[in-house]
C-alpha cells in the first residue's frame, strides 16, 4: 500500500514561518451611491406629474397681471373722465362748490374715483351734513346732500353772528330779527372734547328756546352766556334791558320762569332803586341784586357791563361794535354766593347788546 505524502504550500508556510502578514484588498462599496442616486431620481420622477398644474398656475397669475393692466389702462382713458355731476338735495349749500370739489377728488375717472373720500371731503363744506356719491356710467357723478339745519345764533371768536346747528357747526352769517336771541361761550376749537362742550351748549340753549317760543319770552332775551355750563347766565332785552339771571348749572328752564314771574310780580323798580341782576341758582328762590335807577350809576353788584349809549341797538349792531374792540366795564361780582368764573369768559369780550322797544328810543 503506497503511502500519500501532502506537501504544505510553499507561500502560506514561508509567510508563517517568516512571521509576514498577508495584506487584503479592501471591498469597494459601491452600491450606497447606486442607492443615493436611484433615490434622487425617484424624488425627480414623483415630482413630474406636479410640474403641469405649476406652469399652469404661472401661466393664470401672468394673464391676472395682462389683464390688470389692460383694465388699468381702460380706466384711466379719457372715455372714463368725469363729465357731469348731479347734485341734489341742496337749498342753503353752494352747488357750484359741491361740484368743483367732485371734479377735483376725481381726476382719475369715474372708475378709479374714491367715492368715500369724496363724501368725506364734501362734509368739510359750509351746510353740508352729510353726502352720498354714486357713479353714473360712462362719464358721471351723482351727489346725494343732506344740508345742516341752522337753530340758533352765535357770536364767534371774530365777533360776527352765525347760524349753528345742533353739532355746534358754524354755517353762515345771521341776520338776528326783534325776537332772536343769540348764544355766547362757543368754543372754537377743533378736538372732541370742545365738540362735545359745544354740543351741551347748544343743547341748553335749544331747551330754552323751546320752552321761550310757547310761553312767548323770546322778545325779552337778548343772549345767553353759555362759556360755563355751571354758570349760565341769560341777558334780558326790552323794558328789562340790563337785567341778568343767573340760573347756574342745571334747571335752566324751570328756574328762568320762575325769575321773570318773581320779577313780573315785584316789579323792575323796587323802593326807588332799579333790579341789576336775579340770582336762582339756589334753586328755591330769587335773590335780587339792585343799582341806582340813575343811567350813569355804577351797579351795587353783578358781573354786568354799564349800559352804553347803543342801549337800544339790535345783536347785529352791537356785535358790530364788539368787532371795533370795545370792552366791557367790568364791575363786582354778584353777591349772595353766585358762582361767577371769570376764565370762563375773556377779558376782551364785548358788551352785550340790550334790544329795546321803539318806546323807549323816543
Amino acid at each position: 500500500m503506497r503511502e500519500q505524502v501532502i506537501t504544505p504550500r510553499a507561500g502560506r508556510a514561508g509567510a508563517k514561518g517568516r512571521g509576514v502578514s498577508v495584506q487584503r484588498p479592501t471591498a469597494r462599496k459601491s452600491r450606497p451611491a447606486a442607492k443615493d442616486s436611484g433615490q434622487k431620481s425617484f424624488e425627480w420622477k414623483s415630482a413630474l406629474p406636479y410640474v403641469p398644474a405649476l406652469l399652469k398656475a404661472v401661466l393664470a397669475v401672468a394673464l391676472v397681471l395682462v389683464l390688470y393692466a389692460g383694465y388699468r389702462n381702460a380706466v384711466a382713458a379719457s372715455f372714463f373722465k368725469v363729465r357731469s355731476v348731479d347734485v341734489s338735495g341742496t337749498s342753503k349749500a353752494s352747488r357750484e362748490e359741491i361740484r368743483a370739489a367732485v371734479i377735483r377728488l376725481s381726476g382719475a375717472g369715474v372708475w378709479q374715483a374714491d367715492l368715500e373720500i369724496i363724501a368725506k371731503e364734501l362734509k368739510g363744506l359750509p351746510w353740508v351734513r352729510d353726502a352720498v356719491v354714486t357713479r353714473v356710467l360712462p362719464s358721471g357723478l351723482r351727489v346725494r346732500v343732506t344740508e345742516r339745519q341752522p337753530r340758533v345764533i352765535a357770536l364767534n371768536g371774530e365777533g360776527h353772528l352765525v347760524w349753528v346747528d345742533d353739532d355746534a357747526v358754524q354755517l353762515g352769517a345771521a341776520t338776528p330779527g326783534d325776537e332772536d336771541f343769540f348764544v355766547r361761550g362757543l368754543e372754537e376749537g377743533a378736538g372732541e372734547q370742545a365738540r362735545r362742550d359745544n354740543q351741551a351748549r347748544v343743547e341748553a340753549a335749544l331747551a330754552l328756546k323751546a320752552d321761550w317760543d310757547k310761553s312767548g319770552l323770546s322778545k325779552r332775551v337778548s343772549e345767553i352766556d353759555l362759556g360755563n355750563l355751571e354758570d349760565v347766565r341769560v341777558h334780558l332785552a326790552g323794558d328789562d334791558a340790563g337785567v341778568q339771571v343767573v340760573l347756574g348749572g342745571q334747571d335752566y328752564v324751570k328756574r328762568f320762569r320762575n325769575a321773570v314771574a318773581t320779577l313780573d310780580e315785584k316789579g323792575r323798580v323796587q323802593n326807588g332803586r332799579c333790579v341789576s341782576y336775579i340770582n336762582m341758582t339756589t334753586g328755591r328762590s330769587a335773590i335780587f341784586g339792585f343799582k341806582p335807577c340813575a343811567a350813569n350809576a355804577i351797579p351795587e353788584a353783578a358781573d354786568i357791563p354799564q349800559e352804553e349809549a347803543g342801549q337800544g341797538a339790535t345783536p347785529a349792531h352791537a356785535a358790530s361794535t364788539r368787532s371795533q374792540g370795545s370792552a366791557p366795564a367790568r364791575t363786582q361780582p354778584p353777591k349772595a354766593g353766585a358762582k361767577r368764573q371769570d376764565a370762563a369768559r375773556p377779558s376782551s369780550a364785548a358788551v352785550r347788546p340790550r334790544r329795546a322797544e321803539a318806546s323807549q328810543e323816543h
